[in-house]
């Protein structure tokens, strides 16, 4: 039902910034809570950040709380994160997806089983 597309990833100094899109192809992204994840190179896929649809509710990742921040524009059917004080281990493979629930509990939204509908990722690299 949802069709998600990542962008805004790259190359950045450590103690830089980067803003990363999540855009869906349709008008329904507004109906989804989200989610962003990243993945490192033989790590675990990790929960990054949470918003619900309405914007109302976040949750974020001990380790980006305080630099990382998750925000949402329905009208243009598109999630943001925003991404400040870059660390090299923040060097991962980020995705966005979306939750059919309509609900937004802990711990479930922290687990990518509870996402039905993920995007192809973007590659952030924080160089030191």
């Amino acid at each position: 039902q949802v069709q998600l597309v990542e962008s805004g990833g790259g190359l950045v100094q450590a103690g830089g910034s980067l803003r990363l899109s999540c855009a869906a192809s349709g008008r329904t992204l507004g109906d989804y809570p989200m989610g962003w994840f990243r993945q490192a190179p033989g790590k675990e896929r990790e929960f990054v950040a949470f918003i619900s649809w309405n914007g109302g509710t976040t949750y974020y990742a001990d380790s980006v709380k305080g630099r990382f921040t998750i925000s949402r524009a329905n009208a243009k059917n598109t999630v943001y994160l925003q991404m400040n004080s870059l660390k090299a281990e923040d060097t991962a493979f980020y995705y966005c997806a979306a939750d059919r629930d309509s609900n937004y509990l802990l711990p479930q939204v922290l687990l990518t089983s509870e996402y039905d509908y993920w995007g192809q990722g973007t590659q952030v690299t924080v160089s030191s």
